[in-house]
Parts: structure tokens; C-alpha cells; sequence
């Protein structure tokens, strides 16, 4: 892999990432020429004292870019005199920062708006990124070669090493979001990164089940789960061997896919050699199978696909006990349920949080094996 870092117009890091001798790799020196005003955020994040969670504010997102038509499309490369985000004329993969991130700059301290302590607010730090997967504004991630998806497998490791490494940082994720129903707002085949400044909700509930199941049993929760998925078997849906990918007994998605490697590891910098080798057959397998979910002639399957990784310690330590059970995965959803209808966050689940699933999870796994690749 060739990594070229550089500036675009208004400061922002722009990375381009390339496969070593591969097209376009030796040089990447287009320079961003456009009048671009300094990026101005406005974002903060709350804490929520009933749920003991923290909650981002970005007034400034509002302006964010909105369905521009293809041929305005800001993440394609720039040509034939139209300038954009990448300011080369054809690239592998880029990274660059978010210009309406949900969070950003330095961190600071809580500070109480009252006498009571209740209404804490915090600046909100962090940093958000944008990936482009390709410069072919009509393709997707299941479209890529095997060695592009490599590529981008090492631009998220390299990103996450990059991120972790700010200071004030808790937890990078590293995710996509596919499809208009997602709520995706620029076509081109691209996913974002997040580095937070606390550990997310969803973290913090798997670490405490995990400290749990330690505590209880002795054992790792994570490692415990697959490898009881994988002696039930009705709910794995592919496996190799470095990875494992079932849908989970207590889905909550109508199709939803957890992906593990076959050895434990907290984040993506600790994936081995064999495991990172065999990935991007594996994910392309699922992503071209999601799109066969609901047979031919369907729209492209909307989805969201995310890395979960342990998080950092209070002072961005990798030693931080918690990091040690944690296991690094990848959770694959659609909020499709069949075809034509969506599955929506109503009441039960927007309300108090519960989920209910139309589809059963072994019905689920029975379908992304019936739709596997000849």
C-alpha cells in the first residue's frame, strides 16, 4: 500500500491511499484550487443523566450537501474543469475530512449549565471522516475487486491507528451506510469514520455483559457466543477458516449478519496476516448476497455495515482492561424486511428500545446461504 497525505483548499487532511506500482500511485500531487472558506462547526456534546449517555449537537450540519445530481457529485475526482473533494483526476481510495463533521477538534472539559450538576456539556471533539471506495460513481462496495477491498481493509486500519492516536479519543468506528432509505445523502460508493470522545452506548453494554460472562463463567463472551453459533450451526451463514459470519440468535434486523475472525483480536490493527488475507472474499460474498436477499429485479438492498472495536483507555491507553475481552467484528444489517416494505423504528422500538423482528433469524440465515455465489 502507497499512502499520500495533502491539503485540500480550506486545511482539511485529504489521504489518498493506492495499491503499491498501481495506477496513479507514484504521484498524487493535485492541488484543491477552490475558494474554500475555513470549515466553522458548531458541534457539542450533552450528557444525558437519566440514560448516563452522551449526546452530540451540530447546528452547523444543516447545511450539509443534500442528493446533488450525479454530475455535481462532490466525492468523484475532479475533471473537465469541475473541481470536488479529491482534487485528482482518478484515485483508488481517499480519505478526507468530513467538512460538516458531528464532531471535531480538541478536547475540553465538561462544564455544568446549573447548580445541580445535571446539565453537563462538553466540547464536541472528535474527528469525522469521509472514505471513498472508488472513483466510479455508479459502482458499490460488492462491485470491487478483491484486492481494491484489501485496499480499503487497509485504509480503515491505517485510519483507525491514525485516529486512536488524538488526543481525547475513546473509540474509532469505522462503518458504511448504503442506500437512500439509510438516510445516505450522496450516492457515490462511500462510508465514514468516527472517533469519538467517549465510549459509545452500544460499547459500553457489550463490555459490561462481557465483564459479566467473565466474572460468571470465566470465559469470553465473544469467543463463547460464535463458537456456540457455530455448534448450533442453523444461524451460520458462511465460514472459512479465519471467519465466521451468522446471523445472530436475538437478531434484531429482519437480515443481519455478525462477522468474526476466527481469532479473537480488539481492533483492527491486531488483525493477522491470514485473517486480513482472506476478508475481502468473505465480505464481498455477504454484500453480493444482501443484494440477492429478495431475488432478481429488486432495487440494491440498503444497508448499513460497521466495524465494532475495543475501545481506548480514559487516557487513550491500548491497556486498558477493558480493550482485553473485547473482539473486534463487523455487523452487517438491512432495514429492508421483504421486498417493497421497510422495517421502521416505531413505537416499541424508537420508544423504549425494544426491538421486534418479522423475520426469524434461522429463516434469515436460510436465505444468504439459498443465495450464495455458484
Amino acid at each position: 500500500m502507497k499512502k499520500t497525505s495533502t491539503r485540500l483548499a480550506d486545511g482539511r487532511e485529504l489521504v489518498y491511499y493506492d495499491v503499491r506500482g498501481g495506477h496513479g500511485a507514484a504521484e498524487r500531487d493535485a492541488v484543491d484550487r477552490r475558494p474554500l472558506d475555513a470549515v466553522a462547526t458548531a458541534s457539542e456534546i450533552r450528557h444525558d443523566p437519566l440514560l448516563g449517555e452522551w449526546v452530540a449537537v451540530t447546528a452547523h450540519r444543516q447545511a450539509r450537501t443534500y442528493h446533488p445530481p450525479a454530475d455535481e457529485c462532490p466525492l468523484c475526482p475532479s475533471r473537465d474543469g469541475r473541481m470536488t473533494e479529491i482534487p485528482a483526476e482518478d484515485y483508488e481510495v481517499a480519505v478526507f475530512e468530513n467538512r460538516f463533521p458531528s464532531l471535531a477538534g480538541p478536547p475540553g472539559p465538561a462544564a455544568a449549565e446549573d447548580g445541580t450538576g445535571l446539565f453537563l456539556r462538553a466540547p464536541g471533539a472528535g474527528r469525522c471522516e469521509v472514505v471513498c471506495f472508488t472513483s466510479d460513481h455508479e459502482a458499490s462496495f460488492a462491485d470491487l475487486t478483491e484486492e481494491r477491498a484489501a485496499l480499503v481493509l487497509d485504509a480503515w486500519t491505517d485510519r483507525t491507528a491514525e485516529l486512536s492516536a488524538l488526543p481525547g479519543v475513546r473509540q474509532v468506528f469505522c462503518f458504511e451506510n448504503r442506500g437512500r432509505e439509510i438516510g445516505v445523502t450522496l450516492g457515490h460508493p462511500h462510508g465514514q469514520i468516527y472517533a469519538y470522545p467517549f465510549v459509545t452506548p452500544r460499547t459500553g453494554r457489550l463490555l459490561r455483559s462481557a465483564a459479566a460472562h467473565r466474572e460468571r463463567t470465566g470465559g469470553n463472551l465473544f469467543d463463547d457466543v460464535v463458537e456456540a453459533e457455530r455448534a448450533d450451526g442453523r444461524r451460520v451463514v458462511l465460514e472459512t477458516g479465519h471467519w465466521t459470519a451468522f446471523v445472530p440468535h436475538a437478531a434484531r434486523w429482519p437480515y443481519e449478519v455478525h462477522l468474526y475472525p476466527r481469532r479473537r483480536v480488539p481492533d483492527m490493527t491486531e488483525l493477522q496476516a491470514d485473517a486480513r488475507a482472506d476478508f475481502p472474499g468473505v465480505y464481498l460474498e455477504l454484500l453480493r448476497r444482501f443484494d440477492r436477499i429478495f431475488g432478481p429485479g429488486e432495487p440494491p438492498t440498503p444497508y448499513i455495515s460497521g466495524w465494532h472495536q475495543a475501545p481506548l483507555g480514559p487516557d487513550g491507553g491500548r491497556d486498558w482492561a477493558g480493550r482485553a475481552d473485547f473482539a473486534l467484528h463487523l455487523e452487517l444489517f438491512t432495514i429492508r424486511r421483504t421486498s417493497g416494505k421497510l422495517k421502521y423504528l416505531a413505537g416499541s422500538e424508537s420508544g423504549m428500545g425494544v426491538f421486534i423482528n418479522d423475520v426469524p433469524p434461522e429463516t434469515a440465515a436460510q436465505r444468504l446461504r439459498e443465495v450464495a455465489s455458484r
